[in-house]
């Protein structure tokens, strides 16, 4: 596949439980580094020893995965913790070795994987700026043009000459981030590392990937925030158990994710027929339109959702309330009703609405039930309400917002009578 910048073939990792991967000194490094003194590595292959087998006392974190990336190509991996990921990134960085397949990277990688990783503790920042870049097969004069960017990125300026072991996670993930995106790697690794910075910085990040991106080089991204591989891939990999579950376009391997999450969290809700609760919310459903999937909105139109509510004791002059969340827990609506009566039973509770113009994603409401001034009830639905229409503007920019409304622009030049009429004296 002359095209792919990376290509992976029935990979496999096997670990026996309880062993460590063996520690590389700083020697280790530099002498692997040196090895290959400043070359671009136009093309970089794994390959595990020998055949799988199961042995007791060891488990496999991957198994079979095949897929390709193709240069210039946005790739986001998803999946549980524990799914296999970070290892998988981790053979593709060539920290871990396959223990069967064959993985091709062609291309200068930059990896930011887990906090730690890449930079050698008694080293400053400074030092560890170069080493990486040495590393990186870049030459001293190449990096030190880079450099200024990097610290500059970092916000780590005071802090150059101390070694990197006294810095904070916070200090670490910037540096790192910074050394990773502006070496100019062909190919960039990025873990879920960013979730260690603060909102600021991983918009900052995201925004440096995105222009990454832009310019025509290979990312890999794995990431439990949804929402950044919607906007920032094109293409997406579900890992569950070791195994390659599904790839594909973003948007419809995250929803069939998202989908898969909430029906294990829905298997494993015990809330219902508590018997010391007065009432439980047990259960939803989107009543019109109908979809395949009861909890999946495919629609700009009229919305009629169904709550479900099991009443165990009657309840008098209570209050319901609604509100509804984005993936990012940000508060999107809400509203209540006062001075309710519940005899016992079961009882649907439908609203009705002219529409739900949202973006594609994952949702959830929050359902409240109080009995004067005592709560009854407090319930996140289970599961999330998915949200599978398409965008309608600008798909892969934060300036889109949460909604997604239809809409028309007309544009008239007001002014053109008045200029008419300048013109003719």
């Amino acid at each position: 596949m002359p095209t792919s910048a990376i290509h992976v073939e029935e990979l496999a990792k096997q670990y026996r439980i309880g062993e460590r991967e063996p520690y590389r000194a700083l020697r280790d490094v530099l002498a692997r580094a040196l090895k290959a003194p400043f070359t671009r590595p136009a093309e970089s292959s794994l390959v595990g020893p020998g055949p799988r087998s199961s042995v007791p006392g060891r488990f496999w974190a991957l198994k079979d995965v095949s897929f390709s990336v193709e240069s210039g190509e946005v790739v986001g991996i998803i999946g549980r913790n524990g799914a296999g990921k970070s290892t998988l990134l981790k053979i593709l960085s060539r920290i871990t070795k396959p223990t069967s397949g064959h993985a091709t990277v062609r291309g200068r990688v930059g990896s930011l994987l887990e906090v730690g990783t890449g930079f050698h503790p008694e080293l400053t920042g400074r030092e560890n700026v170069y080493l990486n870049g040495a590393i990186l097969g870049m030459r001293k004069a190449e990096i030190a043009r880079k450099f200024d960017e990097i610290v500059a990125f970092a916000e780590v300026e005071k802090f150059l000459d101390t070694p990197v072991k006294h810095y904070s996670s916070g200090m670490y993930v910037r540096l790192a981030f910074a050394v990773a995106a502006h070496l100019d790697p062909e190919i960039l690794f990025v873990d879920e590392v960013l979730a260690v910075g603060d909102v600021a910085f991983q918009r900052k990040c995201l925004g440096k990937m995105d222009n990454v991106a832009k310019g025509g080089r290979t990312v890999v991204l794995v990431s439990h925030q949804l929402n950044q591989l919607r906007r920032l891939c094109t293409r997406s990999l579900w890992i569950d158990n070791g195994q390659v579950r599904a790839q594909g376009p973003t948007h419809t391997v995250i929803g069939d994710y998202e989908t898969a999450m909430a029906a294990t969290a829905r298997d494993s809700d015990s809330r219902p027929g508590s018997h010391d609760a007065k009432a439980r919310f047990c259960g939803w459903e989107i009543l019109e339109p109908r979809s395949p999937e009861p909890t999946q909105l495919e629609t700009f139109g009229p919305v009629r959702i169904k709550f479900d509510l099991m009443v165990y004791e009657r309840l008098r002059r209570a209050s319901h309330g609604i509100a509804l969340y984005n993936a990012d827990r940000h508060l999107l609506w809400g509203t209540d009703t006062q001075e309710l009566d519940f005899a016992p039973g079961r009882h649907e509770i439908i609203y009705s609405l002219s529409s739900l113009p949202l973006r594609p994603g994952s949702y959830q409401w929050l359902l409240s039930l109080r009995e004067q001034h005592d709560l009854v009830d407090l319930w996140d639905s289970v599961p999330d309400m998915l949200v599978a229409t398409p965008p309608l503007s600008r798909s892969l920019d934060d300036w889109a917002g949460v909604l997604n409304i239809p809409c028309k622009v007309d544009i008239e030049l007001a002014d053109a009578e008045k200029t008419t009429a300048l013109s003719a004296l």
